[in-house]
């Protein structure tokens, strides 16, 4: 069974999007924070990654579950959750 898109674009950014963006952006400042402040930044990093795999592993995460209700923010794919 092959997923397809449920949108098309209409300039809102689907969960997985922002999660991506979320994660990337928390990446970048947690070692930019590392070499400037303290290497114990490093840890955001790991706490960044983790939460990565739970999403992987489970289909949620503390973030996701944020952003979905914040944000009113939906999966890309149908059938998802």
């Amino acid at each position: 069974m092959r997923l397809e898109p449920s949108c098309t674009w209409s300039g809102r950014w689907p969960l997985e999007r922002v999660l991506f963006a979320l994660a990337g952006t928390m990446t970048l400042v947690s070692v930019a924070l590392a070499l400037a402040v303290s290497s114990w930044f490093l840890a955001l990093t790991a706490f960044v990654g983790i939460n990565q795999w739970l999403y992987v592993l489970t289909g949620a995460c503390p973030a996701s579950l944020i952003v979905e209700r914040a944000f009113a923010r939906r999966s890309a794919y149908r059938g998802a959750r």
